[in-house]
């Protein structure tokens, strides 16, 4: 199974789910290794890895712990302010109304297959003015979307919190998946709220005068310089950059043929040497890029029970088997049947 899109998840919000994992005694090396995510790509705090790789991390990881709430815990098990830049950025807010507001903007930084809004909502004569915070799935390689709901919702009241020194909680939460036949998880996070389940959209919904609690120790001096290192990030989340275009167009190509650097330059409309020049300029490769692409399909396709390895090797425009399977092994140390027994 390949991604459907190059939809992408901060590094630093992968590194919260493996120490969660690593909390709850699993082996976190093992299970990057597992969804295909190398120890180098951790290290980078402004690095992405693709939604695919982190639903089967998730996948890997509620196994690894046995604890199906593991992404429900995950707010309370780690420091949310760990996020990278969105944190700091939100840190800095001086009211939970700003923190909401950068949290909607820069969502994408964190993870781009969620679309995050709030919604004031006016007083009526039954009850008075609300806030609703509204989680959307926006990418097709979103498959859990439990995990991804409960995991967010769980961080973003532990953000509120450690923001704000107050344990406030929401009046209504609503998520848009079945009623799970084990609520007590949910009933102890975000006690107390009416929590409503089968619901057209995920959403918190807030007593609108908590929109003007103040921040702790927020420094109006540093806000500029982190929304600055924000604008940048999401700038360059919205103008894919060279080597995620090379890596697209490696996938469009690769129908059981090896796609040639001539005419992944075609396809850009580059000369060979300008899109080699750039890739250099960027530290990497032209092969670089088609290993780490193929790697990440294989990985991929090793998790559908009904692809042989043979086909896998044609899929990836490999000449022959053998040449696919010495390949793998250098990429992840194993051989793809063995990998598909481990992992599969």
């Amino acid at each position: 199974m390949q991604p459907k899109t190059n939809d992408s998840l901060s590094v630093g919000s992968i590194n919260l789910i493996l120490f969660a994992a690593r909390q709850q005694g699993a082996d976190a090396d093992a299970l990057a290794r597992a969804v295909g995510i190398d120890a180098a790509q951790l290290k980078n705090p402004d690095g992405r890895v693709l939604i695919q790789q982190v639903q089967a991390l998730w996948h890997e990881a509620i196994i690894a712990t046995n604890d199906p709430a593991l992404p429900l815990k995950l707010g309370e098990m780690v420091n949310p302010l760990a996020l990278g830049v969105l944190a700091y950025v939100m840190m800095h807010c001086p009211t939970l109304g700003h923190v909401f507001d950068k949290l909607c903007h820069y969502q994408d930084i964190v993870c781009e297959g969620v679309q995050t809004t709030g919604q004031l909502i006016p007083a009526d004569d039954k009850s008075g003015a609300k806030y609703v915070l509204s989680l959307r799935i926006t990418s097709p390689d979103i498959i859990y979307p439990e995990h991804t709901f409960n995991s967010e919702l769980s961080i973003y009241m532990s953000v509120i919190r450690a923001l704000t020194g107050q344990r406030l909680t929401a009046l209504e939460t609503h998520f848009a998946y079945p009623r799970p036949s084990d609520t007590r998880e949910h009933e102890r996070v975000f006690d107390p709220t009416l929590l409503l389940f089968d619901a057209s959209e995920t959403t918190l919904v807030f007593d609108a005068a908590l929109l003007d609690t103040p921040v702790l120790n927020a420094n109006p001096s540093l806000f500029p310089l982190f929304e600055k290192h924000a604008n940048d990030i999401l700038n360059q989340l919205h103008t894919p950059s060279l080597k995620s275009r090379v890596k697209a167009e490696i996938v469009s190509l690769m129908k059981g043929e090896e796609p040639t650097l001539v005419s992944v330059a075609d396809r850009l409309a580059m000369g060979v040497r300008t899109l080699q020049l750039h890739l250099k300029e960027s530290g990497t490769s032209y092969q670089q890029l088609l290993d780490e692409t193929r790697k990440e399909l294989a990985i991929g396709h090793l998790r559908e029970p009904n692809v042989s390895t043979t086909d896998i090797a044609y899929l990836l425009g490999f000449a022959e088997p053998s040449v696919f399977f010495r390949s793998f092994k250098k990429w992840t140390g194993q051989t793809p049947g063995a990998y598909r027994l481990a992992y599969a």
